[in-house]
Formats: structure tokens, C-alpha cells, sequence
């Protein structure tokens, strides 16, 4: 039994069913919101993240809903925005601070 081409098929034009395209898809877990991202790198303070996991953590202990980090700062960046606050006046992360920190009511 013979196997393999036969000298005049190996000349013979192959087709190959090419898959469609793959979607790009970005680095991690997929995320939970569908508006355009970029992955970011900023630097906070060990005691700005021990705030943010404790507050995950007391809202996971309360609610059962895992929240993280990322979100509560992207919740508190669009509160920012949706507040109608003119901070462009402000010349140092001490005063953006004093601002927010009266407006809140603290």
C-alpha cells in the first residue's frame, strides 16, 4: 500500500479555510465594562492601599459583593467628574485635597 503523494499531486494547488480573524484581546480577566480602557500604573501610598483593600473588604463583609480597587477609584474619578467641582485653580495635591475633603464634609 502506498502512502503519501503521488508525484503529480505535488504540484496540485492546496486551499486551506483560513478561520476568521481573532478578536484582540487585551492582557487579565476580561473587564466588566464595555466603553474603551488603558491599563494605567500609578503610584499610591501603602496607607492609600490598605484604605482601599479595607474598604473592599468591609464592603464585601457587608454586602457580599466583591468590589476592587481599580473600580472604587474609577467610581470616585467619575463622581469627581459628575460633580460639577472647577478644581484648574488648584496648584498642589495639599489643596486638590482641602477641596475635596470640604465638599465632602470632613
Amino acid at each position: 500500500m502506498k502512502t503519501g503523494k503521488a508525484a503529480k499531486d505535488i504540484f496540485t494547488p492546496t486551499t486551506v479555510a483560513r478561520a476568521a480573524p481573532l478578536p484582540v484581546t487585551r492582557p487579565g480577566r476580561p473587564p466588566l465594562h464595555d466603553e474603551e480602557w488603558t491599563k494605567v500604573t500609578v503610584v499610591l501610598l501603602n496607607r492609600q492601599i490598605v484604605y482601599l483593600d479595607r474598604l473592599a473588604a468591609d464592603i464585601r463583609a457587608k454586602t457580599g459583593a466583591a468590589i476592587k480597587r481599580a473600580e472604587i477609584i474609577r467610581a470616585l474619578i467619575d463622581a469627581l467628574t459628575e460633580s460639577g467641582l472647577d478644581l484648574t485653580a488648584t496648584k498642589s495635591e495639599a489643596e486638590l485635597k482641602d477641596i475635596l475633603t470640604a465638599r465632602l464634609g470632613h
